[in-house]
């Protein structure tokens, strides 16, 4: 039985990684593809600033050593995959002779700093609220917790971000709205550098906070519901166990599938960011670098930034399956 036990999870955990590793593959040739029908030659955008002193000759030449003149597939599909795999992303339009993958990695650690802490509190938050809306439904705290998670869910990011610099920035002057550290101020240590982007960070991450939360205790309360309402829970009733021992034993974990769902699904975003909340507060991650990639038409930046949100997507889902087969056997 062990042996056949060992061998079905090894086959699942096989199937797994050879699905995540195809998803993987489609994922960077539909990247690859997306962004060679749009309109316009590579060598004359980037050539664009010197366009009156460059001959046509010099933008044929500059397209041969680029590889452009060669056919779309294989031949500029298969340098596009053998050069992702070396981790070259190619070289910004905007930011002349920065290569994007320099460009991403320098912004990658504010967007994760920002929606993973964000992240983590609305996980701890919301799930926690959902389980126990779920738990004791059709309750006070059922009710006012429904109802202000479903505002909360309803409201757009952005706009909980601007009402929050209007009343804590604006008017009440106790945080700073935009940016991730006071321009010119002087630092005296780590201490003060710290402190400063603390507070930068409060008004963002609650923003990003708030949104999540309605989410995950929505989520939660439903799944929690379903399960309380399971012919398991009314027999382990029957034999006496305590509201906390059949919480605990029982509904928790059953209830946790769909919320590890969102969760992964949520955290596949995280590298991606909350891209109009970090407009609205000028916070220099990858969501600002997407804005100003799109405005300035930096299609290899824009293309690193699809890449990697659709890696880190998959390897969330990779992740989701993981935790199914542990917390569910019957997946395997």
């Amino acid at each position: 039985m062990a042996g056949g036990s060992g061998g079905q999870a090894g086959h699942h955990l096989g199937r797994i990684i050879f699905r995540a590793v195809t998803t993987l593959f489609m994922v960077a040739v539909l990247n690859f593809l997306l962004f060679r029908v749009i309109p316009g030659d590579p060598a004359n955008m980037l050539l664009a600033g010197a366009r009156s002193a460059v001959t046509t000759q010099q933008i044929e030449a500059q397209r041969q050593s680029w590889g452009l003149d060669q056919p779309l597939i294989p031949n500029q599909l298969v340098s596009y995959i053998s050069a992702t795999l070396r981790g070259d992303l190619g070289y910004s339009f905007k930011f002349r002779g920065r290569r994007v993958a320099d460009l991403i990695l320098e912004r990658l650690p504010q967007t994760l700093a920002l929606a993973g802490l964000a992240q983590i509190v609305a996980i701890s938050i919301g799930v926690s609220l959902g389980i126990i809306a779920g738990w004791r439904r059709s309750g006070a705290v059922d009710n006012i917790t429904t109802s202000v998670s479903l505002a909360l869910y309803s409201t757009p990011p952005f706009w909980l971000g601007m009402l929050l610099v209007v009343v804590f920035s604006t008017m009440l002057g106790w945080l700073p709205g935009y940016g991730a550290y006071s321009a010119g101020a002087p630092y005296g240590g780590s201490l003060e550098w710290l402190s400063d982007y603390a507070r930068h960070l409060i008004l963002p991450v609650l923003a990003v906070t708030l949104g999540l939360i309605g989410q995950y205790v929505v989520v939660a309360r439903a799944a929690m519901s379903d399960v309380v309402t399971e012919d398991y829970m009314v027999t382990a009733r029957a034999k006496g166990l305590t509201n906390k021992q059949m919480l605990m034993r029982h509904a928790f974990r059953n209830a946790l599938l769909p919320v590890v769902t969102l969760i992964t699904l949520n955290l596949g975003y995280v590298v991606a960011g909350a891209i109009t909340v970090e407009s609205v507060f000028a916070w220099p991650g990858i969501g600002s670098l997407t804005v100003e990639a799109l405005n300035a038409r930096d299609y290899p930046v824009l293309q690193g930034i699809f890449l990697l949100l659709g890696v880190s997507i998959v390897f969330a889902n990779l992740i989701a399956d993981l935790i199914y087969g542990f917390l569910d056997p019957r997946v395997r």
